[in-house]
């Protein structure tokens, strides 16, 4: 089974109270890997979680140190955070672009998923950015300039391509109601697993000597709700997934 780094899925809030003449702040801070963490580990994988924070300055910047792993998992994680260490936006010091390694460790053979949110592909406002970074080759889907997010509070309906493929074999051809989604378009030799509401949901494709996975919405909440994550073939999907882009399976 495959060693996974999963790096993002977890925020802080910071929220300003008044209450009349007298006014103060409190802080939360929350991760949001748990069930996907569950699956994999469920399915046999071993995982690292790095949230964003420690992302920031822990993520590995070299083909060397992604190499303890066979694959990497980037969920609601912007590409600024990878791109500027702490270091660098700090106090201006030279540091490998972690986005050019995890691109060279995909073509020599690493499997690479990005999973949607407020912080993935463009993510809101397009602060997620990863249209003009280097990974953006490795994806198996063209990207939208600007915020690139769908939301569909009364549920959007996800199906099946009716494809054959490990990473969704023996699961239905419906899906529980996902809450949004990104707006991505697959490239030319990739493969569209699953739609959402008619747009590509789960996309994959060989990128070198490695594989890709695109899934357009979340792994937690709020686009992904309990019906989701708690459904029977939440665990299957993402064991299968690891299993796939660790070159496990066919």
């Amino acid at each position: 089974m495959a060693r996974v780094l999963v790096a993002g899925e977890s925020w802080q809030t910071l929220s300003l109270h008044i209450k009349g003449f007298d006014s103060f702040f409190t802080s939360e801070y929350k991760e949001g890997v748990g069930s996907f963490r569950e699956a994999l580990e469920h399915g046999g994988h071993s995982v690292d979680f790095q949230p964003n924070h420690v992302a920031a300055v822990s993520f590995p910047d070299t083909v060397e140190a992604l190499s303890e792993y066979g694959v990497v998992f980037l969920s609601d994680i912007g590409s600024n955070t990878l791109l500027m260490p702490p270091v660098t936006f700090a106090f201006g010091e030279s540091r490998p672009n972690r986005l050019v390694a995890l691109r060279s460790w995909v073509a020599d053979g690493g499997g690479l998923a990005m999973i949607g949110g407020y912080l993935s592909f463009q993510g809101i406002e397009g602060k997620g950015n990863y249209a003009v970074t280097p990974l953006a080759d490795a994806l198996p889907v063209e990207l939208e300039r600007g915020d690139d997010r769908s939301e569909v509070p009364e549920g959007a309906v996800v199906r099946t391509t009716g494809q054959e493929h490990s990473v969704i074999e023996g699961l239905p051809e419906e899906w529980p109601l996902l809450l949004g989604f990104q707006r991505l378009v697959p490239r030319e030799g990739a493969t569209v697993l699953a739609t959402i509401n008619d747009w590509p949901l789960l996309v994959v494709w060989q990128y070198g000597q490695g594989r890709v996975l695109a899934f357009a919405s979340d792994i937690g909440p709020h686009w992904a709700p309990a019906v989701f994550t708690e459904w029977s073939g939440y665990t299957q999907l993402w064991t299968q997934a690891a299993s796939w882009l660790g070159q496990e399976t066919k």
